[in-house]
C-alpha cells in the first residue's frame, strides 16, 4: 500500500490547557486541503463495506469522490440524501466501529476518516447558508406527529417531509434536540450546530410544538382522533438509573440527567446564568460510557477541582469512545478503576462527604460479552467527595407508555415493535430509538426513525388507496 494510503490526516485540536477553561469546541475540523487529501486515500472498492457500516446508509463512495474533486457543497448534498443530521454525526457518531471499521484500508493502516469528512462537508453547507434538503414531494394530504424531538424524531420528521407529508414535532421542553441539547455538552456538540439542523428541517416545512409533553398535555389517541393519520414516538431513554445504595439521596449526589440538562440546556456553565450548578472541590462521576465522561469533563470546565471517575472494570472494557477517554485524559481526569461504590458517606447538613468503595476484579463474561466484575471481600475503602454524578444508565419515560391504551411494552419498559417497520400494537402508531432499544448511539436511532418513516409512508399511501376504492364503490 503506498505510504500517502496509510496514513490519515489528524484533525487539529485545542490544547487541554486552553479548552478546560471553557466550553467551547474541542476538535478544531478538517481544512479545505486536509479535507481533499484525506478522501483520496479511498481507494474505490468494488463494494464498499462502508456502506453496510452506516446505519443510514449514506453512499459514502461517491460522498468521498465528490470531496476529493473539490466539490464539496455537492458533497454534503449527498450526506443530506441520507442524513438529517450529518453535522452532528460527524461529532458524536462513533465511525470507528461502523462506517470506518468496515474501511479496507483500516486492514493494513489506517481507515478513511469518514467522520471528519462528514464534519467538514457538513460545516461547508452550513456556513456558506446553502438549504440542505433535496426537493420534496407533493404534498400528501397526510398529517403524522411525531414525539420527541431527539435524534430519532428529528430524522422520521426530515424522512416524511421530504415524501410529503404533513410534519408536526412535539416536544416536552422548551427546545429542540433532545438528548443533542440537553445531554452531549457544548464542547463536543456545540448547540448551534443542533439548532441549525433544525432551521433547515423547518425550511421543507416540518413544524415544531415545543412545551407539549404528549402523554400529560395531550395523548397519543387524541392525537390519531385529532389532525394526524400516524404518530411517530422517538421519545429517548431520559429517566435516569440509580445505584440503590445507602446515602443516595443525599445533598450533592445527583444524576448525569439533571447534572448535563443544567449545564446544557440551562446554561448552567454560564456565570449569568440564572440556574447555576452545584461545583465540587472533589467530584466523583460513576460509569464508563460517553455519558460519564460528558459529565466529568463538564465538571471540570465549570471550575471543579479534582474530578475522578469510578468505573467497575478496566479501561478496556470501558463503552466510551477512545477519543473521548483520550481527551480526559489529557485533561486531567483521574480514572479509578476496578472500583464500585457501596454507600455514600454524609455531614451533618445532610450533604455528601465521601464514598465507600470496594475494589473488584474481573470474572466471567456476562451477556454483555464483557467480563463480570465480582467484589474483592474486605477491600473497602473511603474517597472523599462534595459531588457525585451517577451515569450509569437510563431506561424510558413511562409517561407516553402508560397512557397509550393497547401498547405493548417491554418488562423494563421499552416498546414492543415489529423490527422490520418500526409498527408498535397500536394501528397507525411507530416507534424508534432509545425508546425501543434502550440506550444506544444517535446514529442508530436515526437509522432505525429511518425505517419507520418508510413504513409510515406505506401505510398512508395504502390508506389513501382504501379509502379511494371506497368511494369509488359508494360511488356505484
Amino acid at each position: 500500500m503506498p505510504e500517502d494510503r496509510k496514513k490519515r490526516r489528524e484533525m487539529p485540536q485545542r490544547p487541554a490547557s486552553e479548552r478546560t477553561r471553557d466550553f467551547k469546541e474541542v476538535p478544531l475540523g478538517y481544512t479545505s486541503e486536509d479535507a481533499r487529501c484525506e478522501a483520496a486515500r479511498c481507494i474505490g472498492c468494488k463494494n464498499p463495506q462502508c456502506v453496510e457500516g452506516c446505519p443510514v446508509l449514506i453512499d459514502i463512495p461517491e460522498f468521498l469522490h465528490l470531496l476529493c474533486e473539490g466539490r464539496f457543497l455537492e458533497a454534503a448534498l449527498k450526506l443530506k440524501e441520507e442524513n438529517a443530521l450529518p453535522a452532528v454525526c460527524g461529532r458524536v457518531c462513533p465511525q470507528e466501529t461502523q462506517c470506518e471499521e468496515k474501511c479496507v484500508l483500516g486492514r493494513k493502516g489506517e481507515p478513511v476518516a469518514i467522520g471528519a469528512l462528514e464534519r467538514f462537508a457538513a460545516d461547508f453547507l452550513r456556513e456558506r447558508g446553502e438549504a440542505g434538503f433535496p426537493e420534496t414531494s407533493s404534498p400528501s394530504g397526510f398529517a403524522v406527529a411525531i414525539i420527541g424531538a431527539g435524534p430519532a424524531g428529528l430524522t422520521a420528521a426530515g424522512e416524511l417531509a421530504k415524501m410529503g407529508h404533513r410534519v408536526v414535532v412535539f416536544e416536552a421542553l422548551h427546545e429542540p434536540g433532545g438528548v443533542l441539547m440537553y445531554g452531549i455538552p457544548e464542547f463536543r456538540l456545540p448547540k448551534e450546530i443542533v439548532m441549525a439542523e433544525v432551521r433547515d428541517l423547518e425550511s421543507i416545512g416540518v413544524e415544531f410544538r415545543m412545551d407539549m409533553p404528549v402523554g400529560k398535555a395531550v395523548t397519543v389517541e387524541e392525537l390519531l382522533e385529532g389532525e394526524f393519520d400516524a404518530v411517530f414516538i422517538g421519545t429517548g431513554a431520559g429517566l435516569p438509573r440509580f445505584l440503590g445504595i445507602p446515602g443516595e439521596n443525599l445533598a450533592g449526589v445527583l444524576s448525569a440527567n439533571e447534572y448535563l440538562t443544567r449545564v446544557n440546556l440551562m446554561r448552567a456553565w454560564d456565570p449569568e446564568s440564572p440556574t447555576p450548578v452545584l461545583v465540587g472541590e472533589k467530584t466523583v462521576v460513576f460509569g464508563g460510557g460517553n455519558v460519564a465522561l460528558d459529565s466529568a469533563r463538564s465538571a471540570l470546565r465549570v471550575g471543579g477541582g479534582e474530578v475522578t471517575i469510578i468505573y467497575r472494570r478496566t479501561r478496556v472494557e470501558m463503552p466510551a469512545r477512545d477519543a473521548e477517554i483520550h481527551h480526559a485524559e489529557e485533561e486531567g481526569i483521574r480514572f479509578e478503576f476496578l472500583s464500585a461504590p457501596t454507600r455514600f458517606l454524609g455531614d451533618d447538613r445532610g450533604a455528601v462527604s465521601g464514598v465507600e468503595c470496594i475494589r473488584m476484579e474481573l470474572g466471567e463474561p456476562d451477556e454483555s460479552g464483557r467480563r463480570r466484575p465480582v467484589p474483592i471481600e474486605g477491600s473497602e475503602y473511603e474517597m472523599p467527595a462534595d459531588l457525585a454524578i451517577v451515569a450509569i444508565g437510563n431506561r424510558p419515560n413511562p409517561l407516553v407508555t402508560s397512557t397509550t391504551e393497547g401498547l405493548e411494552v417491554e418488562s423494563w419498559g421499552g416498546i414492543i415493535i415489529d423490527p422490520d417497520t418500526g409498527a408498535t400494537s397500536v394501528p397507525g402508531v411507530y416507534a424508534g430509538g432509545d425508546i425501543v432499544t434502550g440506550a444506544a448511539t444517535v446514529i442508530e436511532a436515526m437509522g432505525a426513525a429511518k425505517i419507520a418513516a418508510e413504513a409510515i409512508d406505506r401505510y398512508l399511501r395504502k390508506e389513501k388507496q382504501a379509502a379511494g376504492a371506497c368511494r369509488e364503490a359508494a360511488g356505484k
